[in-house]
């Protein structure tokens, strides 16, 4: 029998149950309130996310993340990166230590600049049962079996194959790579390339400006991968080029819509109060950008977001600090340490 804790209970945490339901014999989505708890075990609807969708009826909900670990062969960690540390920390007593557990979130530690599965680890020890997964996968379309994919990362080859073997459907292809850096980085400096589109969006700039956002983007993202010791190429596979694509394009993206109310004058408070969603590009530019001064790395897209955000720069100043940059070779900073070209 196969028991899995998924702990988190937005739309991904949700709409991920729902997926492993079908291979799994227990599945337990751990919510913070004990009400949406109730509603997921006895009514089968997760009230505040995907309220639209029926879960199936091996998942059941608790408010407990020690009744969520009992007995569990795996943890899918699926709250927002700021809540993260403090949750794994406050579930790693209940975790067996022969259980292995799945990231799903996505983003970067701010002082740390420490990736998603990292903190797992941190908290959950033994970085050899950690995987992370990342992909071009909206909850929305997921939990309506709309075909996906995804790719699962480990340092272990083990641990990445068993999710594969228990997440892959023919509606939802999984794959496996060993690049967990990469794949974590990429989650991160999507979203905050998604604001930068939405915002371009909102201004209507034009399809050609978008597209120059986005696979600039790519460059960007692929220097952060290299400065950490990641693979570049993981950059253009369905954790980089693909999850980048559908969340600077879909109508499901909170980064991108946030980016595209940021244009209309709404705050980052007021977006998340009006939609109950946290938009996790807001976070990762604060960290990003910290690692880019750090390291000496060009993060020019991701520095211009975190200006807008916390800076107070104008958003046609930033588009013209972006603008001025003169241009050198495409993919500089990928394939060596980092240069001081623009």
């Amino acid at each position: 029998m196969t028991r899995v804790a998924v702990i988190g209970a937005g739309s991904w945490g949700t709409a991920m149950a729902g997926l492993l339901a079908a291979s799994a014999d227990e599945v337990t989505l751990w919510a913070r309130s004990a009400e949406a708890a109730e509603s997921i075990t006895s009514k089968h609807v997760n009230p505040r996310h995907l309220s639209g969708y029926a879960l199936p009826i091996n998942v059941r909900g608790t408010s407990s993340l020690e009744k969520a670990a009992d007995g569990a062969d795996a943890v899918v960690m699926a709250v927002p990166s700021a809540y993260l540390r403090a949750t794994t920390r406050s579930l790693a007593p209940f975790v067996s230590p022969d259980a292995k557990a799945l990231v799903l979130t996505k983003g970067m530690e701010p002082r740390t600049h420490e990736l998603m599965h990292q903190v797992v680890a941190d908290e959950l020890g033994d970085a050899s049962r950690i995987a992370a997964l990342s992909g071009p996968n909206h909850a929305e379309e997921v939990c309506q079996g709309v075909v996906s994919a995804a790719v699962i990362a480990s340092e272990d080859a083990d641990c990445a194959k068993w999710f594969q073997r228990l997440i892959t459907r023919p509606s939802f292809r999984a794959y496996v790579s060993d690049d967990a850096i990469g794949l974590g980085c990429c989650g991160a400096v999507k979203n905050v390339v998604a604001i930068a589109c939405g915002i371009g969006a909102g201004l209507e700039i034009g399809d050609n400006s978008l597209a120059l956002l986005m696979t600039r983007g790519i460059a960007e993202i692929g220097r952060v991968v290299a400065t950490l010791g990641g693979n570049p190429m993981t950059c253009m596979g369905l954790a980089g080029m693909g999850d980048l694509v559908v969340t600077c394009t879909s109508r499901h993206s909170r980064n991108r819509s946030f980016g595209v109310a940021l244009a209309s004058g709404e705050t980052l408070e007021g977006y998340e109060a009006r939609t109950h969603m946290v938009v996790e590009g807001a976070r990762a530019c604060v960290a990003v950008s910290e690692l880019a001064e750090e390291r000496g790395v060009e993060v020019p897209i991701t520095s211009a977001v975190n200006a807008i955000l916390y800076q107070g720069m104008p958003i046609a100043e930033a588009i013209d600090t972006l603008l001025m940059r003169p241009p050198h070779e495409e993919f500089y900073g990928m394939d060596d340490a980092p240069t001081d070209r623009a």
